[in-house]
């Protein structure tokens, strides 16, 4: 069931626009108590859309760590168990991808023979994945580029349904952590069916979403799940409605935004049993910009940097 859990809320692996739609109230940083007027709304959305993307291509370009810690809470809202691991994440040869190195599990680092065979297996998929790039014909390369193109076409499809679907509004100006943003609230508008799976997703959520406004990027979300949402295989987990969750980006090294936490909070079932109460919270850190010489220090990376 934990397992189930994580893969789900790990669904698209920190894709920007799904992921960040199941998210926890969070408090601002302050508010901007001067009378600047706020401005057009749909010339600062139309930027916005423009600049949305996924967290996915982005993180393939940098290694960090991610803990992952999952509570589940009984009706009473007693916490019956809690599990928390630990990983170092890098990117693959794969574009999009990454791999997940679990290093720590309950606070316990995972015994090394485990970790070399896991290391074997990832070292074996990558090599495999090189023969394949240096070996394959123009056809196969033809093919390989018009499905990353279709990848790309389909998540732009994602964010163009975003902006049709729901009633969005600039409703105000907050600063966060000394950078100026503007709040931003959205609905699913009535009798609108969506036409891409991410669209069915985003039509479930309501809520807050704090948009950089220099940047025009995606600070942090709010959202409340207005109904219940099939997730993992076969749709048999159920996060039921009422869920909430929290996500919250930050800008790395001057140049890039990139995922600092994620939280969701919720009832969940499996078929037709409640499982009760989860709370998961993922937070990613430590950030480096990937080069062939970071790649041989993953392993090295501190596990209790913030």
């Amino acid at each position: 069931m934990a397992q189930t859990m994580r893969r789900a809320s790990r669904a698209g692996a920190l894709s920007g626009i799904a992921l960040a739609a199941l998210l926890w109230r969070a408090p601002a940083s302050g508010a901007d108590t001067t009378s600047r007027p706020l401005p057009d709304a749909r010339g600062f959305l139309e930027a916005v859309r423009d600049s949305l993307h996924s967290d996915q291509t982005l993180l393939a370009e940098y290694t960090f760590m991610e803990k992952h810690v999952e509570t589940r809470l009984d009706s009473k809202g007693k916490v019956k168990s809690t599990k928390l691991e630990l990983y170092e994440v890098y990117p693959t040869s794969k574009p999009g991808r990454i791999y997940r190195r679990l290093v720590e599990v309950d606070g316990k680092p995972v015994d090394p023979k485990q970790l070399a065979q896991e290391d074997q297996k990832h070292d074996a998929r990558a090599e495999k994945r090189q023969l394949e790039l240096e070996n394959e014909t123009a056809e196969q390369k033809q093919h390989r580029l018009e499905k990353e193109e279709e990848d790309r076409r389909l998540e732009r499809e994602v964010v163009e349904e975003l902006f049709k679907m729901d009633d969005i509004q600039v409703t105000g100006r907050e600063i966060l952590d000394g950078r100026s943003t503007l709040l931003v609230t959205f609905r699913p508008l009535s009798g609108y069916s969506p036409h891409t799976k991410g669209g069915k997703v985003l039509q479930r959520l309501a809520g807050q979403a704090w948009i950089d406004e220099e940047e025009k990027q995606l600070v942090r979300i709010d959202a409340e799940l207005l109904e219940a949402l099939p997730v993992g295989p076969g749709g048999v987990f159920r996060l039921q409605k009422g869920a909430r969750a929290f996500f919250q980006r930050r800008r790395v090294n001057d140049e890039i935004w990139l995922p600092e936490e994620a939280r969701f909070v919720g009832a969940a079932k499996v078929l037709f049993f409640t499982v009760g109460r989860l709370d998961a919270r993922s937070q990613y850190s430590d950030y480096h910009k990937f080069t062939v010489s970071t790649s041989a220090q993953v392993g090295k990376v501190d596990p209790t940097a913030n």
